[in-house]
């Protein structure tokens, strides 16, 4: 049985993060003129597209959204057992110019981050990239940090973060749970997604 130590988030707090951001996002950037979301696949996406949903709703204006896979770019890749899934980025829009919101679920050591920077790069010059997360749980490898955070959460390298969104897991909630009681489930539930963790488990986070 998985264990959960703490709930960090229940849905009206995510709600409510998301709101923030938006506004944060709104002010920074002088409006939406120019301004697109990228989720980073997977629990990226589904923020991405709430965010342009509270976006659209403040300020009447829609904003583009994109999905970006960085599989390719992961700096672990030669060293992964078996072959890692890799689905497709779908970005129907010039980078190049833009101002940019990559959004994920995590932050944490970095390098999740770092290979979503390098991808971008390779699809154009963007005027400015900035990063929204719903969690920041510290421990950084690289020296990143996000621009918007929904909540941060200070934990040990032996804590797990687990994100659950609506649109994956049929439940928004955001918890600490203690990574023994993960191990057993993670074996089986990681099978169907390659180099993914199980439904909603985001450790190790970015």
């Amino acid at each position: 049985m998985i264990k959960e130590k703490a709930q960090i988030l229940d849905q009206e707090g995510i709600r409510r993060s998301l709101t923030r951001i938006a506004h944060e996002i709104i002010e920074r950037n002088k409006g939406t003129d120019n301004l697109a979301l990228i989720g980073i696949r997977r629990r990226g996406v589904p923020l991405a597209e709430r965010l342009a949903a509270r976006i659209r709703e403040i300020e009447g204006r829609s904003v583009s959204v994109g999905i970006l896979d960085i599989t390719l770019y992961r700096d672990d890749l030669t060293t992964m057992a078996h072959q890692p899934l890799v689905r497709s980025t779908e970005i129907h829009f010039p980078v190049s110019g833009k101002k940019l919101v990559l959004v994920d679920d995590v932050i944490y050591t970095g390098r999740t981050i770092r290979a979503a920077l390098d991808a971008i790069i390779d699809l154009g010059r963007p005027k400015v990239i900035q990063l929204a997360t719903l969690i920041d749980r510290g421990h950084r490898e690289l020296p990143i940090r996000a621009d918007y955070i929904g909540k941060n959460v200070p934990t040990s390298h032996k804590e797990s973060i687990l994100v659950l969104l609506q649109e994956i897991d049929q439940k928004d909630s955001v918890v600490i749970y203690e990574p023994e009681s993960i191990r057993e489930e993670t074996d089986e539930k990681a099978k169907p997604y390659g180099k993914q963790k199980p439904s909603g488990v985001a450790t190790p986070n970015n």
